[in-house]
């Protein structure tokens, strides 16, 4: 202990780290209430070094930091907790939220939450260990927007409903509820054993101000839409657009147990809403308690769900949950904990899960020829349309609709799938993605991909008709473009592909690929601020309104900002006019909006992801639905 003490107090650092906790105090007290700053700062170190010895070799990362940092932890603790006793200082136990937050950095630590839980969680053998393509954009459940934050949010949160393995809405927080005759209220009942990880019981009131924060203009989710154009919920609408106060939603705690909603009109697939984020609870005191900083860290969300969040930081690249052993399911769940790597370079992502540190990736291109053969390969429907979408309203030449038409018949999609992702995604020429909507009948609604040949199909004679059309209207003999993209693999390769064959195909044309983080590019594309833009959506809901809603007049995801009345009309008939009861009536004139869309090429269609994955033999129960989450794990199982 006097050995380390004198390295300490060697060193520069301790009295930076003192300064900045003691306002540059100097005391043996303060040196005492120092000491757990200390131990950061020679982990630190340690994970310098590890990093800095394997470089290239990212793979082996993880497990030698696991190994390593606990040792090097349990051993800087005792000499640290000897030192402490032996100098008779006060240590740094006292205050518990200070020594807290030291320990959110990273996988190879725990937090208050993961202590609770009871759990060793970065040491155990039995967590899955799981890949992303892209960060956490946000664990805020009604600011949260892409599939990745919906995942880990639903990892630790439960809504009234949740997903059966075909994707049914079945009971969670609510056990059951009624519906009025007249399809306008609903009546869910909550249970009374459901309680968040502070051990706050779950109650009406934490779905109520969820809820209200949803439609709140002064929030401004992107999602809002889902409580009014889609959900009907009573007065959504008029709050969202600062007619009345939030107060008046019509969502009511009728008591701690009971929760009513009302509706506008009948909406059929309501309760399968009621799985997806933005519907799901929030406690308010925990809220207004974390004030900016809710759902930034482990200590700044609850859990009610199957998994307690116990290390993650904004754009974190590792982050891990632990099973939450007060779940009022808990005995569902085998898995010890869940360990997320975000790993955007799919070569490396294979890397590790051949060495055993992943547990699932996800393969593309080339890589599928080397591992189709594997029995741990596997394809699975991820349910994403991935589409390019022209920025009409601020670019002239994209509002030219020969333009526009000629771009996507310029389009091989077959070479794209077949010779690019070769992961089973499937060429899609319609507005609305094949196998997840069905309808009154039980058929696909996207089944027939030839019903908009004439104005969605690969042909290089017709684009380049359209395309001197479109010049001639302009009075231009050249057009330069630039198109966003996201800097993940797949994406990236996609976007040189369509490069390649739109400056082939159309004389004239050049496009500049402008690559940025996935959050960059959505957010430019939110705010108008790009040209072409290569994105995707995934149904949030299994109804094809979950698609044709978006090109609603100024709909937050109707990034061409594209207009049109008669759309408009028809989709407003099949939500709350006479044909929201009438599902024949309804999927028919869906079909007619949908054609509205193909017909002004609104979007260019790309292909329907279907994920190429890698799933070690040792893990059986994971759930894959296209549908809000992609991803569940309350049933997985991983054997040693």
């Amino acid at each position: 202990a006097f050995l380390l003490r004198r390295k300490i107090l060697s060193s520069s650092e301790e009295s930076d780290f003192c300064s900045e906790k003691q306002g540059g105090k100097s005391s043996a007290p303060a040196r005492g209430t120092c000491y757990a700053g200390i131990a950061d700062i020679l982990l630190r170190k340690t994970r310098r070094k590890i990093l800095c010895s394997c470089k290239g070799s990212r793979i082996l990362l993880r497990k030698t930091r696991r190994i390593t940092i606990m040792k090097k932890t349990k051993a800087v603790l005792a000499i640290l907790m000897a030192g402490t006793m032996m100098l008779g200082l006060a240590g740094c136990g006292g205050n518990s939220s200070s020594a807290t937050q030291g320990t959110t950095t990273g996988t190879e630590t725990g937090s208050a939450a993961g202590d609770a839980a009871g759990t060793d969680a970065a040491a155990s053998a039995s967590d899955m260990n799981v890949m992303l393509e892209t960060p956490v954009e946000s664990l805020d459940p009604q600011q949260a927007t892409d599939g990745t934050s919906f995942e880990v949010i639903a990892d630790y949160t439960d809504g009234l409903m949740q997903m059966d393995a075909d994707g049914q809405a079945v009971p969670a927080i609510a056990e059951s509820y009624d519906l009025s005759d007249d399809g306008l209220t609903y009546t869910f009942h909550l249970r009374t054993d459901a309680k968040w990880s502070n051990g706050t019981p779950v109650t009406a009131a934490d779905f109520v101000f969820g809820w209200q924060r949803a439609v709140d203009p002064d929030v401004a989710s992107e999602y809002a839409y889902m409580l009014s154009d889609i959900g009907q919920i009573k007065n959504a609408a008029e709050i969202i657009a600062g007619e009345k106060d939030k107060s008046e939603l019509g969502v009511t705690a009728v008591d701690d147990n009971t929760l009513q909603v009302e509706l506008n009109a009948p909406v059929s697939y309501f309760t399968s809403l009621m799985y997806f984020p933005t519907f799901y609870p929030v406690n308010e005191e925990f809220f207004t308690s974390c004030g900016d900083t809710f759902a930034t860290s482990p200590e700044t969300v609850l859990s009610n769900g199957a998994f307690v969040l116990d290390s993650y930081q904004p754009a974190a690249t590792a982050f891990h949950l632990t099973k939450n052993a007060d779940y009022y399911d808990t005995d569902r769940v085998k898995l010890s904990g869940l360990s997320y790597q975000v790993i955007q370079d799919s070569q490396q992502a294979l890397m590790s899960y051949q060495t055993g540190a992943l547990d699932t990736t996800l393969v593309n291109g080339e890589q599928v020829d080397q591992v189709k053969d594997d029995p741990e390969f596997t394809t699975v429907g991820a349910g994403y349309l991935w589409y390019v979408s022209p920025n009409m309203n601020s670019v002239p030449e994209l509002a030219n609709l020969n333009i526009r038409l000629a771009m996507t018949m310029a389009i091989d999609r077959d070479s794209i799938t077949a010779d690019v992702l070769k992961d089973g995604s499937a060429s899609t020429y319609t507005a609305v993605p094949m196998q997840f909507a069905a309808g009154p009948d039980g058929s696909d609604f996207s089944e027939d991909q030839t019903k908009f040949s004439d104005v969605c199909v690969y042909d290089t004679e017709k684009a380049a008709d359209y395309w001197a059309k479109g010049l001639e209207e302009l009075g231009e003999s050249e057009i330069t473009l630039d198109m966003v993209v996201d800097a993940d693999d797949a994406p990236q390769k996609v976007a040189q592909v369509l490069k390649e064959q739109w400056e082939t195909t159309l004389p004239g044309l050049t496009v500049n690929l402008v690559v940025e983080p996935k959050k960059q590019r959505v957010e430019d594309m939110q705010n108008g601020n790009f040209q072409l833009g290569l994105t995707r959506w995934g149904p949030d809901y299994a109804d094809p309104m979950t698609y044709l809603g978006m090109w609603v007049t100024d709909n937050s995801n109707n990034y061409g900002l594209w207009s049109n009345a008669d759309y408009d009309a028809i989709i407003d008939e099949c939500t709350t006019g006479d044909l929201c009861t009438d599902a024949e009536g309804r999927w028919a004139r869906l079909y007619d909006a949908e054609k509205i869309v193909m017909d002004e090429a609104v979007i260019y269609p790309l292909y329907t992801q279907c994920n190429a994955e890698m799933l070690s033999s040792k893990v059986t129960g994971v759930e894959y639905h296209p549908v809000a989450i992609n991803r569940v794990y309350k049933d997985a199982v991983k054997t040693e």
